[in-house]
């Protein structure tokens, strides 16, 4: 960040507030980084809405290893799409239940996809995509 800009923002003192409460409790020491962090997060919002954006990509899988051949499914998914799968992670919550992290990357197209086929298969409890960038230009 060599070239700061100073800008004045006009604001509900309510809002503002309101503001203050949540950046504290997010442990933000000003605002400025704050702010700084909404629009990143925006910006790589609407990057990573262009198809043929290159995205990173968490799915986050909930799902009870009894259900019939649920694991090989969700497996032979992954192989198909080996090239967009970094890595994953399998952990036993319980008796009956499994989560597991799939970190994918490719054009955002192609990672909501695959996120979309993982998290409707039957058997699936909860499934959740998170995606970002790599940063660049931020």
């Amino acid at each position: 960040m060599s070239d700061l800009s100073r800008i004045g923002v006009a604001i509900d003192s309510a809002l503002l507030k309101q503001f203050d409460e949540l950046i504290g409790r997010r442990g933000y020491t000003n605002r400025s980084e704050a702010f700084r962090d909404l629009i990143r997060d925006q910006l790589i919002e609407t990057a990573a809405e262009l198809p043929d954006t290159v995205v990173v990509g968490t799915v986050t899988l909930v799902y009870d290893h009894h259900v019939r051949m649920l694991s090989e499914r969700l497996t032979e998914m992954q192989h198909q799409a080996f090239h967009n799968v970094l890595s994953t992670l399998h952990v036993h919550l319980d008796h009956d239940h499994c989560l597991e992290v799939l970190v994918l990357k490719g054009r955002a197209s192609a990672v909501r996809k695959m996120a979309e086929a993982l998290i409707s298969t039957k058997g699936v409890k909860h499934g959740r995509l998170t995606i970002t960038t790599s940063g660049a230009g931020l």
